[in-house]
């Protein structure tokens, strides 16, 4: 009895030695400012590119999120979701209902145009993902403050 109640053990081990060998391999990373030498505007070429298709359809965050996730979930965040062609993973099933490809193109035209060859598809992804997600959490703050004062003077 003692035995059965331990293996669950063994898989946990395993899973735990995969995630720590897995974290020790990655060296590059994103951060803000990465590019502020090799293309000084990419993220504000990117942010811009949210922002415009922000206000014309604020669901639109979502669907950069979710991008980046299909994009990171499978094989790591290369940017191979944007890839189009009948075996692609962006025509795989499951990838069928993305939106925001629209998006990180226009972005990518614009810094192809201002600095080519420099900002990775994957790094734009990430951005966009990063923006989209910072212009709802400001809305929500901001909903949420206004609520609050107009609670208070309700409750006066």
């Amino acid at each position: 009895m003692k035995m059965e109640s331990s293996l669950w053990l063994v898989p946990l081990m395993i899973a735990l030695a995969a995630s720590w060998s897995s974290t020790a391999v990655v060296q590059g990373q994103l951060k803000n400012g990465f590019y502020s030498s090799s293309c000084p505007k990419a993220e504000a070429i990117v942010r811009s590119a949210v922002e415009s298709a922000f206000k014309d359809d604020p669901s639109i965050a979502p669907g950069l999120l979710r991008l980046h996730f299909h994009d990171c979930f499978v094989q790591g965040c290369d940017g191979s979701v944007l890839i189009s062609g009948p075996n692609a993973e962006r025509s795989a099933p499951q990838n069928l209902g993305i939106r925001g490809f629209e998006v990180i193109d226009a972005a990518k035209t614009q810094l192809e145009a201002s600095c080519p060859g420099v900002v990775s598809c994957a790094d734009i992804l990430a951005l966009a993902a990063r923006d989209s997600v910072d212009l709802v959490t400001k809305i929500q703050l901001l909903v949420t403050q206004v609520t609050y004062f107009v609670m208070k003077i309700i409750r006066r």
